[in-house]
Parts: structure tokens; C-alpha cells; sequence
């Protein structure tokens, strides 16, 4: 996959340091960049008390689109003086349709990134991360803070479990690998297929020698550690500076109310990660 499009998503309260992150980004790989800059809106007043508290949800909504247009005004300033190549467009959202809006604007670009302060709030990040992932079908890369996010590293790690979701993230992340020094798949706890019979992880280091990757499968014991503790131990043992892995294998809301890998990466982003669905 070549990103072309680069999509980054930013609120009326951040300030510069996601859209730097994703000017950087599309400069390493001659990307066009997309700002979508978004305002969460209340939903209207209903029942007994609507008529009491309407003038009060309007002003709100007006004072909500002043801090809008004035961060409109400030992504123009720095696009016009760091991004040769970018476009710029603006939501007002209710929060309950915020992911659908975000993952409309999503499906017109080759990944979207989810910069530090992003990642640092709480409401418009899961907003940005469920519109993308179950919304968009786009690829989605977390760059949390005090990363050095590339779309160019050098070793990577693939966390590898076989499922649909692992799989659409090798295939959207195929033209980073390919440019990698070396990229460990990872399999933690792995099971031999029942028909077939091969050593677990085979079948897509084959497919990855075939497109040229320099691949080493890591078949890794948990030995009572969770999952993702596993992966983030992983990953710095082998210097890796991206982490590739499929999102949200079960639903949201079994993520929700028994935990998972990808609910505990996204609570605790260890380094960059391009996340697919």
C-alpha cells in the first residue's frame, strides 16, 4: 500500500503538535495532506426541562462555532506555511454521530494518523478510533507521545494471530515491510493448524518472502503474562519502531466489558502502531 492521502483529525482545543507529526509524516513520503478539523456538539434538550435550558444549549452551540472557525483559521496558517500539498475541511458533529461523520471523511484517504494530542484526551479520541476502524475501512496509525512516528522504519513488529483483523493490517501495511531492514512476526501462544498441520506463522512469512520482506517469525510463550504485555516487552527487546496489528478481533462491546489487546493498547499506546480492521 502507498499512502498517498494522509488524513489527520484534530480538535478545537489542540494545538500544533499532531498536525507537525503529520506534516513530517507525509514529507517522508511525498503524501498529500487532508486536515479534518472537528467540533463535538451537545445533543438538543429533550423532555420536561428542554424549554428551560434551550437558550442556555444555544449559546453553547454558538460559542462552539466561534472556537471552530477560530481553529479553522489557525490549521490555514500552518498549512499555508508547512504543507505544499494539503486540503482542509471542517465538522460540527452531535457526539453520538461524531464516528460516522469522522469515518465518511476517512474513506478518502490512504491512513488516517491519530496524533499525541489526540491520544492524550478521551472523548474525540475513541470518537476518531471507532469512526476509523469500524467506519472507514482506512488503516488508522497511533502516534503517541514521545514517539518518533515513520513511515519508513526499519524493524517492525507484526503481531500475528491469523485473524481476518491481523490480516487486513499486513496487507494495508505491505509497502512499509517491504522497505524494512527486518520485521518480526510475533506469535504469542500459538496454536498448529489442525489441517495442514504447519508450524504456525508459516503461511504469512511465506507470503511476506514473496514480496520481498526480510521476515523472522517470533513464537513466543505467555507464561501467564497478558497478551499485550507480551507484544510491548517484545517490541523493545527488538528496537522495533512500528507495531502493526489488527483491531478489535471481538466487538467493542466485549472489549468494553472483558478487556482486550486492543482496548489496553489504545489506554496505553507503548509506540507508534498501525492499526487495521
Amino acid at each position: 500500500m502507498t499512502f498517498k492521502v494522509i488524513l489527520s483529525v484534530t480538535g478545537v482545543n489542540h494545538g500544533e503538535a499532531d498536525l507537525i507529526v503529520a506534516a513530517e509524516l507525509c514529507r517522508q513520503v511525498d503524501a498529500h495532506l487532508s486536515f479534518l478539523v472537528i467540533g463535538l456538539a451537545a445533543p438538543p434538550p429533550i423532555g420536561e426541562y428542554a424549554a428551560m435550558v434551550s437558550d442556555a444549549w444555544l449559546e453553547e452551540r454558538r460559542a462552539d462555532m466561534v472556537r471552530l472557525d477560530e481553529r479553522l483559521s489557525a490549521v490555514r496558517s500552518f498549512r499555508a506555511d508547512n504543507v505544499p500539498s494539503a486540503d482542509m475541511e471542517s465538522k460540527y458533529s452531535e457526539v453520538t454521530f461524531a464516528d460516522e461523520a469522522i469515518g465518511r471523511s476517512a474513506r478518502s484517504a490512504d491512513l488516517v494518523v491519530a496524533g499525541p494530542e489526540l491520544l492524550a484526551g478521551d472523548l474525540l479520541k475513541s470518537k476518531v478510533i471507532e469512526g476509523v476502524l469500524f467506519s472507514s475501512g482506512r488503516p488508522l496509525l497511533l502516534a503517541p507521545s514521545g514517539s518518533r512516528p515513520t513511515l519508513r522504519p526499519k524493524r517492525v513488529v507484526v503481531a500475528w494471530n491469523s485473524s481476518l483483523e491481523a490480516s487486513r493490517a499486513v496487507h494495508e501495511a505491505i509497502g512499509i515491510l517491504e522497505g524494512a531492514q527486518q520485521v518480526h512476526v510475533v506469535m504469542v501462544d500459538p496454536v498448529t493448524e489442525e489441517r495442514g498441520g504447519g508450524e504456525p506463522g508459516g503461511d504469512i512469512a511465506a507470503f511476506l518472502i514473496r514480496h520481498g520482506v526480510k521476515v523472522v517469525v517470533d513464537r513466543i510463550p505467555s507464561m501467564g503474562q497478558k497478551v499485550e504485555e507480551v507484544l510491548r516487552r517484545h517490541a523493545v527487546d527488538t528496537s522495533a519502531e512500528l507495531l502493526v496489528m489488527g483491531g478489535y478481533g471481538h466487538s467493542r462491546l466485549r472489549e468494553r466489558v472483558f478487556g482486550g489487546v486492543t482496548r489496553s493498547m489504545l489506554q496505553d499506546t507503548p509506540m507508534p502502531i498501525l492499526m487495521a480492521r
